[in-house]
């Protein structure tokens, strides 16, 4: 079995920065199982593969993979695989924007799409909801290799989602975000279990004229050390600043820093439309770059693995 496949940087405008994506096409001859060993012969922070959809309106179904696990939703997959659609001419895009839907495991996806601009954006399938409370202040001190008095007051750690949960942790500026790393066995014992176990540390302190946050992620459930750009848990970052700083009526706009850390700058605009204290929508989106086209060649009981 032949399959093409492409691979981008998405959130950011250069090549060989952003987050690396790969995007497997006419994925439906795959079982669940080889997409899941084909994420990690690719070995990226998610691979998508690209299905017929099931929905007649809908462009395409998408199926999402970490090295590790199978996601319902993620970000920079589904901006990513809307800008290579686009560029390959599977999408119509490149007179302008297009609004088009992906079947995720979500749900349904709405995308406005730019092929000319090598841009996308994803409105969100579930707003931001709050769930348990992440560890407390000295046990994430020692999960992330920091001190208590890293932690500004008056901002707690909490835990929201828009499909993936993610614990928000807000550090002091820059310099701690620069200082944090996970210690594997403190993970292990206070935070691997949680339904939340993939810290996002995030400070007020950005580098970029024009930027509002600084961001890191730490995926380790995901089988990812540190994720260069991350559209879930920046949709579900929203839910976090409009439930923290009760935002008025109408649309807040933020632009967030990721991956600058590890030498891969990604910049991700987010906005949400706010109503009574909460977030009635949500959207973030960003550019994407085409790197590299391929074929990838397997085998027929490889490709059906797991399929009763």
């Amino acid at each position: 079995m032949h399959l093409d496949y492409v691979t981008a940087d998405v959130f950011t405008d250069r090549p060989l920065t952003g987050n690396p994506l790969a995007v497997v096409l006419d994925a439906d001859g795959l079982s669940g199982r080889a997409m899941q060993r084909i994420a990690g012969e690719f070995n990226l922070s998610e691979t998508v593969f690209v299905l017929k959809p099931r929905d007649p309106d809908a462009a395409a179904r998408l199926r999402i993979f970490t090295p590790a696990r199978e996601l319902p939703f993620a970000g920079h997959p589904t901006v990513g695989a809307a800008v290579v659609l686009a560029g390959i001419g599977a999408i119509e895009a490149d007179a302008g924007r297009v609004d088009i839907i992906f079947e995720e495991g979500v749900g349904p996806v709405p995308v406005t799409v730019d092929g000319r601009a090598g841009w996308a954006q994803l409105s969100v399938a579930r707003l931001p909801e709050e769930g348990p409370a992440p560890p407390d202040r000295a046990a994430l001190a020692r999960i992330l290799s920091l001190t208590p008095d890293d932690f500004p007051e008056g901002e707690p750690a909490r835990s929201f989602s828009c499909g993936a949960a993610f614990p928000f942790v807000p550090v002091r500026d820059r310099e701690a975000l620069a200082r944090a790393r996970i210690d594997s066995a403190a993970w292990s014992e206070l935070m691997a279990n949680d339904a939340a176990p993939d810290p996002y540390l995030f400070c007020r302190d950005p580098e970029r004229l024009g930027s509002h946050i600084r961001a890191r992620l730490f995926a380790p459930a995901m089988g990812i050390t540190e994720d260069p750009a991350t559209g879930s848990a920046a949709a579900a970052l929203a839910g976090y600043l409009t439930a923290q700083d009760r935002y008025p009526d109408g649309t807040a706009r933020w632009v967030v820093e990721q991956g600058f850390e590890m030498g891969r700058p990604s910049i991700l605009e987010v906005e949400a439309d706010i109503h009574a204290g909460k977030a009635t929508a949500v959207r973030v989106g960003g550019s994407a770059v085409i790197i590299a086209r391929g074929q990838l060649t397997i085998p027929d009981d490889l490709a059906r693995e797991g399929e009763a």
